[in-house]
């Protein structure tokens, strides 16, 4: 019984920590006395055996889900993850995996396959390349499991062998076998830095925020300036977040020391707490700019808005994801640990910038973003207009090409990442980054890699004409001049394949040499192959190479 006092620490702690719903003490008691009834005497009466652990977990993960999707509880035996994201470091083999599902998610329609051995780890020191299938792990067969259980296989103490079979594509001998010994793997926050082509501006890609992120992003600084940058681009398109203390501390960088970063606010005044830049910083007056997406979350937020509201840095690209929410750990017995969010956090010009309200739910259960209309004005400290409620908004917005379904079915369907597997299999050698491109002939021979018969993807015009021929016969419309009209569209709009690719073939290739870069140069081929025809990194060298433009940005427009 002892997951139900786990339940109940649980109970007391949400309860307790949720916002201007705290119930008086004997609710709160007479609430528990009856779920412990209840559960007492279902594991005493019901027709069939309940499983404690299952039932208690069901119970828990369904309160919790009701208050907001970052409250989580973790067991005894699921911690591994929240370990891994808030310090960076597991023992393994350091391979990233991936696995195709079925439509019902929840079975695996191939096995797990390697996808990225990552540069310097045991995966690649041992000889695993992107695209080898598991077959057995430890002789234990794993084709039909789920990668996570794939993954807790390959996962273990630093020193201890794995013995992996996988079968490799594109290869004669396709049956191999390796031991791989496991190592401390350090997750890296920054996978790539390095000088622009202008040979003045400095680049620092920061993917996650653990307890490595703010050294990382030092060195990637100071080494920048040694190489003789002049200007720097922060880019924290796609983080999702992490340690708040990082981004106080990279914050602290570029900005004097005692400066306000942020302030977290919980259930009242003696819940409030003021970080401050404690460091000397390293530059103060180095030209900045930071990109951000609709995927730049929760501290990534936090630095952006800070370096945003003191008019330290110009933001560019996307609104930010609008997480203004903290979350602390609480341990609970029997090695439970409780993620609990325990305070909103306000940036220097006093805004939050949380999207979505939890505490008032529609009457469906649902929840809403903040409407524009409800948000409110705040201002930098040199007095420029910035907005609550709803992320980071850029100071230059780059607004980005709605993707086709053609390419959105190759992506998802992980098309380019298959042919990358089989490109890097026929060719031992590239250009680097820097120089590679898909060819005309690379381009065609992906074409013909696509089999039709198994490439599904929604024909929209064929769609919109069923659509309308529907809509006509309905309204009355239907006679034979509208069907001959109808008829003659179909001809004109009828999808083919090969046009199509050809139609979309910029947007496709730059998702293929992506791919393949990443099979020979890593993370940080990746990030190179992608810089080259990246809209938001144009912008910013073009507002870095401009000081007059980068200065009145920063500067608020006159009365």
């Amino acid at each position: 019984m002892r997951r139900i006092y786990t339940f109940i620490a649980v109970l007391a702690i949400a309860v307790s920590a949720t916002a201007n719903t705290r119930s008086p003490k004997n609710e709160v008691a007479r609430n528990l006395d009856i779920f412990n009834a209840l559960y007492k005497a279902l594991q005493t009466s019901y027709v069939d055996t309940i499983d404690a652990t299952a039932s208690i977990n069901t119970a828990i993960y369904s309160m919790l889900a009701d208050i907001d999707p970052y409250t989580e509880y973790y067991p005894e035996d699921d911690q591994e993850e929240f370990t891994v994201i808030s310090t960076g470091e597991y023992g393994g083999i350091g391979s990233n995996i991936m696995q195709r599902l079925n439509p019902d998610r929840r079975t695996p329609k191939e096995p797990t396959r390697v996808t990225n051995p990552r540069k310097g780890t045991p995966s690649a020191k041992a000889g695993l390349l992107p695209g080898d299938v598991f077959l057995t792990i430890d002789g234990d067969t794993v084709t039909s499991l789920m990668s996570s259980k794939v993954s807790e296989k390959l996962k273990g103490q630093p020193g201890t062998t794995v013995h992996i079979t996988v079968k490799r594509p594109y290869a004669q001998d396709s049956i191999l076998s390796f031991d791989v010994v496991r190592e401390k793997i350090s997750i890296n926050p920054v996978p790539y830095f390095g000088m622009m082509q202008n040979g003045t501006t400095g680049y620092i890609n920061l993917e996650t925020f653990n307890e490595k992120s703010a050294p990382a992003v030092r060195d990637a600084l100071v080494e920048l300036k040694k190489q003789g940058a002049k200007e720097l681009i922060l880019d924290l398109r796609g983080n999702p977040g992490g340690i708040l203390e990082g981004a106080v501390q990279i914050a602290g960088f570029f900005l004097p020391k005692g400066t306000e970063v942020v302030r977290t606010r919980g259930r009242g005044l003696v819940n409030e707490k003021t970080y401050k830049t404690t460091e000397r910083p390293i530059d103060t007056e180095i030209p900045l700019v930071v990109l951000t997406d609709a995927s730049t979350a929760s501290s990534s937020e936090i630095l952006s808005g800070a370096l945003q509201d003191l008019d330290r840095a110009v933001v560019i690209g996307e609104r930010s994801f609008g997480k203004g929410l903290v979350q602390s750990s609480r341990p609970l017995p029997y090695n439970g640990l409780l993620k609990v969010t325990i305070a909103r956090y306000y940036t220097p010009s006093g805004r939050c910038v949380q999207a979505i309200d939890y505490s008032h739910r529609n009457p469906d259960g649902s929840v809403s973003r903040v409407p524009d209309s409800l948000t409110n004005v705040f201002h930098t400290a040199k007095g420029r207009v910035v907005r609550d409620g709803g992320g980071i908004t850029p100071d230059i917005t780059i607004k980005r090409p709605e993707m086709s379904r053609l390419v959105f079915n190759i992506v998802n369907g992980l098309w380019d990442l298959d042919y990358a597997i089989k490109y890097h299999a026929g060719h031992p050698t590239v250009l680097p980054p820097d120089q590679f491109e898909i060819t005309d002939s690379i381009y065609e021979d992906f074409k013909t890699f696509i089999n039709p018969d198994e490439f599904k993807y929604d024909r929209v015009c064929e769609m919109i004409i069923d659509e309308l021929e529907k809509a006509a016969e309905v309204e009355g419309y239907q006679n034979e001049q509208v069907k001959e009209t109808i008829k003659s569209l179909r001809s004109q709009l009828r999808h083919d394949l090969s046009h199509d690719l050809d139609i979309h073939r910029e947007e496709i290739a730059t998702y293929l040499a992506r791919e393949i870069m990443n099979n020979y140069y890593h993370d940080e081929g990746r990030i190179q192959q992608s810089l080259r025809f990246d809209k938001d990194i144009e912008k910013a060298l073009e507002i870095l190479s401009d000081p007059a433009a980068y200065k009145a940005i920063l500067t608020p427009p006159l009365d």
